[in-house]
């Protein structure tokens, strides 16, 4: 997907990107990690929000889910070229193959894997989610964890699952895991 030696001139760029489903826990884990790495968080779906002037669900129902992946690949080849950050993409930011090769080639990537079951009770009651507003929403994710799964761990350095551990102590487990990469790398 991305030549070598762009691949390690990139992750001279400090960059962390983490992909995953909805629910997965990217923004918050996304957060710490910045925090203890002593680098900048950036949210994809902030910032859309931010440069929009209007939510993600507004977004879903005026342009329908194809304008927001519009504007989140936008916003994405644009963020990937920064240095130093920890960016939170949002769920279904791997389904654009442009946004997976500008991922890949501009940092490192860690997919946070979760099961179904934990990805359903963390995202059940949150009505932000515009494509879980179905009839059945558990279903809705099963096929779209299914269809996202393989590109997740197609783009990804690091496969963490997320399991029942804490926040900080996945934060810190991934900490020591990229310094492992970084090991290997170099």
């Amino acid at each position: 997907m991305c030549s070598i030696t762009t691949n390690q001139t990139k992750r001279h760029s400090g960059n962390i990107f983490l992909v995953g489903m909805m629910g997965a826990g990217k923004t918050t884990i996304g957060k710490l990690l910045a925090q203890q790495l002593g680098k900048v968080f950036v949210d994809s779906d902030e910032e859309i929000q931010q440069r929009s002037g209007v939510t993600i669900p507004h977004i879903f129902d005026v342009e329908g889910e194809a304008g927001f992946r519009q504007r989140e690949a936008s916003v994405i080849q644009d963020l990937v070229l920064l240095d130093n950050i920890v960016l939170a993409t949002g769920g279904g930011a791997v389904l654009n193959e442009e946004n997976r090769v500008a991922l890949c080639c501009n940092g490192i990537v860690l997919y946070l894997k979760s099961t179904i079951n934990d990805l359903w009770h963390r995202t059940r009651h949150d009505r932000n989610r515009p494509l879980l507003q179905t009839a059945d929403p558990r279903a809705r994710l099963k096929s779209m964890y299914e269809q996202r799964d393989p590109l997740y761990a197609e783009v990804a350095n690091l496969v963490m699952p997320t399991g029942k551990q804490s926040a900080q102590s996945l934060a810190l487990h991934l900490q020591q895991e990229l310094n492992r990469l970084s090991e290997t790398k170099s």
